[in-house]
């Protein structure tokens, strides 16, 4: 579990790839550019993929930010 932050951040680099990792660390739904449903579904898929987890789409509006995203991850991995 302690490789979630690098693996999460590299999910981010590939959804949003001129975010530095600085901004992405502090990175908000409302405050990044592109940051829409579409980019949404795509930062899940992306995370699926490289965490082999399935989200649970009822909790999607829960994942607006980098640190919830992270939360998310650390639970959905206890549990797994």
């Amino acid at each position: 579990m302690d490789d979630i932050r690098p693996k999460l951040v590299a999910c981010f680099q590939i959804v949003f790839p001129n975010l530095p990792e600085a901004a992405i660390l502090t990175a908000e739904q409302d405050s990044v550019v592109g940051w829409d449903s579409v980019a949404t579904i795509t930062l899940v898929q992306v995370i699926e993929d490289e965490f082999r987890i399935q989200v649970d789409l009822e909790r999607l509006a829960e994942l607006t930010s980098f640190d919830a995203i992270s939360a998310y991850l650390r639970d959905a991995l206890k549990t797994a």
